[in-house]
């Protein structure tokens, strides 16, 4: 089946670009722990040769953050941070990853979200914004539970917290268990951004 392909926004992470009209990048995400350096690399090269573009890696802790930094500077591709709840990782991440994975919902205040932004606007990285079906902010669930306008309200607002702190360069990133409830997400957010 062939998609018509609509005209975006491009950032790059790494080397890789993303949007506009650029190639479709193929992106995979570690299972290994991210403190467990060789174990990481392994996966990252297993990804290389598979033809991946871009990996994502957990990053649950400063000895994760630190495992991190090694892993950077043996990595054959670009790789993404992936931070839940603690702002600092992701500052602490920005110096040296080649973009940042956060819920802008789940790192905290608006402060927060600010220091993460001027991090990544210092090194010109992109941020992913991740929304995940079963972990949507509890303002949106509240009202419209967990399907797809609280999964778009989130989406919407989230962008808007970003692009209100002067920062553009986003990746955004929507998902549930159900494939064509994805697609359907992602059509509907197209129609509003």
């Amino acid at each position: 089946m062939q998609y018509k392909r609509f005209k975006t926004r491009q950032v790059k992470v790494g080397d890789v670009l993303i949007g506009g009209d650029a190639p479709i990048s193929v992106q995979s995400m570690l299972f290994s722990k991210t403190r467990d350096i060789e174990g990481s690399l392994e996966q990252i090269n297993r990804l290389y040769f598979a033809g991946a573009d871009i990996v994502r890696l957990a990053c649950l802790d400063m000895t994760d953050a630190r495992a991190l930094k090694e892993i950077k500077k043996q990595s054959p591709l670009p790789l993404i941070v992936d931070i839940h709840f603690n702002h600092n990782l992701a500052v602490f991440c920005a110096e040296f990853m080649d973009a940042v994975r956060i819920n802008p919902g789940n790192i905290g205040s608006k402060e927060n979200v600010k220091e993460v932004v001027k991090a990544c606007k210092q090194r010109k990285i992109p941020i992913r914004i991740g929304i995940n079906h079963g972990s949507i902010e509890k303002q949106f669930s509240d009202k419209y539970g967990y399907g797809l306008e609280a999964m778009l309200e989130s989406a919407k607002y989230n962008i808007k917290l970003l692009e209100d702190l002067d920062f553009f360069d986003i990746k955004i990133s929507m998902k549930t268990s159900d494939v064509q409830k994805t697609i359907e997400a992602y059509e509907r957010l197209r129609e509003l951004c």
